[in-house]
């Protein structure tokens, strides 16, 4: 009988991850949803070395912190399917932010295999990295891959079936991370707590959970309420270290861990794992509009003209299809008028449905304008720098970063409308 290994495929959006999931598995997938929610799910499976490799696709994600429902689900099936291990896919041109779930999965405990993909655009921007090197300091394979031309893809799935039957990698080891003295102090009170009373220790480990409490991460925060008092002992110690770390640094926990797991990833990358020719300018075009757009004064003065400028298109582009909407719909109701006899019929047909119905399509071509030009301003990565700029202010009120975009479309910045809105707020973090 074959043997079988789960593996878990995780990665950034737009990282290499589903062509690197169609290089592994071919047409042999299976498509569907995760129980309940509408995220989907594909599985696939691949035979090495006599081996059977039943790979599950995650939803593509930044952290394993569940601000999305992509990221719960992701953190779902690792604590509760616990595949023998995960392949990280990293975009190999932005290493440093692509580490950042790396590091995250290490610290939950999840065995890691780098699959360090783009390797091409690597090379043609003169950086050259040392896989080997960066292999021995995080302590987990790394193999380099080029997920559209399938380079490297053989090379991966053996070494993950080396390292999945390796005995050293039988059991989960998570990565302790330091967070600086205030917050390490904390963590461990904590830790000592959860391990005192067992506390969802069968799904998690006891420094993961402590970091999530500090990260106000919602789903565990709920979830440890339900399981004992010693949630809400949980949720006194983080709330005394949000003050603490107000009070002393003008910032938040989740901040402050952020930074940290940034030290630790370049701290790795220093000491020559990774190479850059100094002839070449990585300092591109890009990066420039970039440090304007997120300018601290600049920023917020360009982002309002933006939007200013986009919703004022929206309306005059609207104009003339929603005056022809109005104008068929005139028409409609006019005929109607004259087949139809006075009374309840011709009221319900005129002036329910047919003025009904119009009222409403009128609005069709500038919901349609709206969403086009969010999709553009979207693809061009510009929603992520708002979301980036407004985290602190929509802190204030309980909110993250990502309400940026239901907070535009129901007219928080100039125009908008509710009804888009409310669809677009079920995007955010907290069902609330």
């Amino acid at each position: 009988m074959t043997e079988t290994i789960r593996v878990a495929l995780a990665g950034n959006p737009n990282c290499g991850k589903s062509t690197t999931f169609n290089a592994i598995t071919g047409s042999r997938e299976r498509v569907g949803n995760y129980p309940g929610i509408t995220v989907e799910r594909k599985e696939g499976c691949s035979i090495v070395d006599g081996i059977s490799l039943r790979i599950i696709d995650l939803p593509g994600t930044y952290s394993l912190t569940a601000y999305s429902m992509e990221e719960l689900v992701a953190r779902q099936v690792l604590v509760e399917e616990k595949p023998e291990l995960a392949i990280d896919v990293v975009d190999a041109t932005a290493l440093e932010r692509s580490l950042y779930l790396a590091v995250q999965l290490m610290e939950l405990g999840v065995p890691v295999v780098l699959s360090m993909n783009m390797m091409d655009e690597v090379r043609k921007k003169g950086i050259h990295i040392h896989t080997q090197m960066l292999s021995e300091k995080l302590g987990v394979p790394v193999v380099e891959t080029v997920a559209k031309t399938g380079k490297g893809i053989q090379n991966l799935l053996k070494t993950t079936v080396k390292f999945a039957v390796s005995e050293a990698r039988k059991t989960w080891q998570p990565l302790h991370v330091s967070y600086g003295p205030e917050l390490d102090a904390v963590i461990d009170r904590m830790v000592a707590r959860i391990e005192e009373e067992s506390f969802l220790t069968d799904r998690y480990p006891a420094r993961f959970i402590a970091i999530k409490y500090l990260e106000n991460d919602e789903s565990l925060v709920t979830r440890g309420r339900e399981s004992g008092p010693l949630g809400l002992e949980m949720e006194s110690l983080a709330k005394e270290a949000e003050v603490a770390c107000e009070a002393t640094a003008q910032t938040y926990p989740e901040a402050i861990i952020a930074d940290y797991r940034y030290a630790f990833i370049n701290d790795i990358l220093k000491d020559g794992v990774m190479e850059i020719d100094a002839s070449i300018d990585l300092y591109t075009r890009s990066d420039k509009i970039d440090q304007l757009m997120t300018h601290k004064v600049l920023g917020p003065i360009l982002m309002l003209g933006i939007m200013y400028a986009m919703f004022a298109a929206t309306i005059e582009m609207g104009v003339y299809p929603q005056e022809v909407f109005i104008g068929v719909f005139a028409w409609i109701g006019e005929v109607c008028t004259r087949i139809l006899p006075s009374g309840l019929l011709q009221s319900l047909v005129v002036s329910g449905i047919v003025d009904g119905v119009g009222g409403v399509l009128s609005f069709v071509p500038l919901i349609l304008i709206m969403f086009f030009m969010l999709t553009f301003l979207e693809d061009l990565g510009y929603m992520a720098r708002m979301a980036y700029m407004l985290d602190r202010i929509f802190r204030f009120f309980g909110l993250h970063g990502s309400s940026v975009m239901p907070f535009i479309i129901s007219g928080g910045i100039p125009g908008g409308c509710a009804v888009p809105g409310i669809m677009s707020a079920r995007t955010l973090r907290s069902p609330k």
